[in-house]
């Protein structure tokens, strides 16, 4: 049976932390699920760490429903989440019903996750009360990067702290089972953990929250580019690059493949080839 948000939510009341971690396919996907990594995450960030887009913007609905089926596929435990792209939430609340509908229907995900706060919050009930369990994701929305100004540390000031209390307030209340705090101060996170009742799941917002996400390339350590935030936890880079390497100069010098790699057949068939 895969985790559901129920068990999700008793893990806050628990006291229990929360690790979740991104995937974009079946193989990278199976490993995660095989290590018991509760929630998996489909995120949208697979426009720059897979496709090399320089923002989430590109990634379309059609792109995210491809890459959630494949992680669909190689798990069977865990929470599988779908990161709904840019503008296939924000015209209405039909069309934010309609496309979180067709992530369950089409993908076999449990879940999608929606950017913003007071603003989405009646779409979040909406979808909610289709059935479709949200996950919300507050701070830094990498979706609004240009209205944000760019990749900066969100709630520093009364007023920005204040909204973003607000935001996790009303997605708390319109039914989402956890929100996403991005790049968000430890002592402003620590608080709206503290005010509400779903779990807070932490990205560059400090040991406070009830769980953390990390972006799997960064801790493989295959970015360009390791965020503040992350941490690399092995070297994944350099070692496909040693066995791309080692395949190579193989290939060059003829001592690959061996007769280990070959197959045979009754070489008295070539006869009636000559």
């Amino acid at each position: 049976m895969r985790v559901n948000i129920g068990q999700i939510k008793e893990m806050k009341q628990k006291g229990e932390r929360i690790a979740m971690l991104t995937a974009y396919d079946y193989s990278t996907a199976k490993i995660v699920d095989s290590v018991g990594v509760p929630m998996i995450l489909v995120g949208d960030s697979l426009g720059m760490v897979v496709l090399g887009y320089e923002s989430t913007l590109a990634v379309t609905l059609e792109v995210m429903l491809h890459h959630t089926k494949a992680v669909v596929r190689g798990t069977q435990n865990a929470l599988v989440v779908g990161d709904m792209p840019f503008m296939t939430y924000n015209l209405s609340a039909e069309q934010a019903m309609q496309n979180a509908g067709r992530f369950l229907q089409e993908t076999g995900c449990q879940a999608v996750k929606l950017e913003g706060g007071v603003s989405v919050a009646e779409k979040v009930r909406k979808i909610v009360e289709c059935g479709i369990p949200v996950m919300g994701h507050i701070g830094l929305t990498p979706q609004s990067v240009n209205q944000l100004g760019g990749y900066k540390i969100q709630g520093r000031t009364p007023e920005a702290a204040r909204k973003l209390l607000a935001d996790a307030q009303a997605l708390d209340e319109a039914g989402a089972f956890a929100v996403v705090l991005e790049t968000v101060p430890t002592p402003l996170a620590s608080l709206i953990t503290r005010k509400i009742s779903i779990p807070t799941i932490g990205i560059g917002a400090g040991n406070g929250c009830d769980g953390q996400v990390q972006v799997i390339n960064d801790i493989f350590g295959l970015s360009d580019r390791v965020p503040k935030h992350a941490k690399q936890y092995g070297q994944v880079g350099e070692l496909i690059r040693k066995a791309v390497s080692g395949y190579f100069e193989e290939v060059k010098s003829g001592t690959f493949p061996t007769d280990k790699q070959g197959f045979t057949m009754d070489e008295s068939i070539l006869e009636e080839l000559k």
